[in-house]
């Protein structure tokens, strides 16, 4: 994350769904959705939230115009408050509870500047993540000229303009919180201990152990399951495969992704073989 960006959060919205209370004020794991995505765009030179709701000193705030019209033209308002943009710019919803820095430097690190954004391909559907992409300074013109069309759906947007889709390392990243239950599902998910850091071997074949520039080491990590692991190994080393495309075993057996490691696991991760 050398080069300077810029951080927009969409904050906006009624909060109908939630007894009229913003998402952005939710308070999931001990502290505010909006609180958390703040931490995770903490790297930022500058940050824009789209909304009414408290900030810390130094973040801008904003609004869509006028008040109320839909994330496309809160996207807009973000853009534009930014006088001096930087190269490039995140954009983030606020409820995102379970974002973690290896899934935006797995974006950060496939960021295409030849494309109008940079976006996963969700996991739920396959289609464009508007509100966990980068957009270039391009996309301004291109969304004002959207909105004035009398639309209002970024991942439309992102679908006609042609963003560069990846997959997302780890599918619950992306997970937000939209109604009562999704919110209630998130704190139970928060919850739940933490699980303690550990040594794990970890052994890698064709492509990966080609970019990891080794065949194996040893990792301490609190990843739970092979597929947090797998995402914190990407963005350490910049694997451009996803868990989608790999197969990973333990202790020398085919498992699942989801399976409970512990300590001492040998895990290795297997691409798929050129013509098998």
């Amino acid at each position: 994350m050398s080069e300077a960006f810029d951080a927009i959060i969409l904050a906006g919205g009624r909060g109908s769904r939630m007894g009229g209370i913003s998402k952005a004020d939710l308070v999931v794991g001990g502290e505010r959705l909006l609180d958390g995505v703040l931490r995770a765009a903490s790297s930022a030179a500058r940050i824009v939230v789209v909304g009414d709701t408290p900030v810390p000193p130094g973040v801008l705030v904003t609004r869509e115009d006028p008040p109320g019209t839909g994330p496309a033209a809160g996207l807009v308002a973000g853009l534009a408050a930014i006088t001096d943009p930087s190269p490039w710019t995140l954009v983030l919803a606020c409820d995102l509870p379970f974002l973690d820095a290896g899934t935006l430097q797995h974006l950060i690190a496939r960021r295409d500047p030849t494309r109008i954004a940079t976006a996963f391909r969700s996991s739920h559907d396959g289609l464009p993540e508007p509100l966990c992409a980068i957009y270039e300074p391009a996309a301004l013109a291109g969304l004002e000229a959207f909105v004035a069309g009398g639309r209002n759906c970024p991942r439309k947007f992102l679908i006609q303009s042609g963003a560069l889709l990846l997959d997302q390392p780890r599918a619950e990243a992306l997970d937000n919180v939209n109604t009562p239950t999704e919110l209630d599902d998130a704190r139970q998910r928060m919850a739940q201990p933490a699980v303690a850091a550990r040594e794990l071997r970890v052994q890698y074949f064709a492509l990966l152990r080609e970019q990891a520039g080794r065949r194996d080491e040893t990792v301490t990590t609190g990843a739970p399951t092979p597929r947090e692991l797998f995402a914190e190994l990407s963005a350490r080393h910049g694997f451009t495969l996803a868990p989608e495309h790999l197969k990973v075993a333990v202790n020398s057996e085919f498992s699942d992704w989801s399976r409970p490691l512990a300590a001492g696991d040998h895990v290795v991760f297997i691409p798929p073989v050129a013509g098998g």
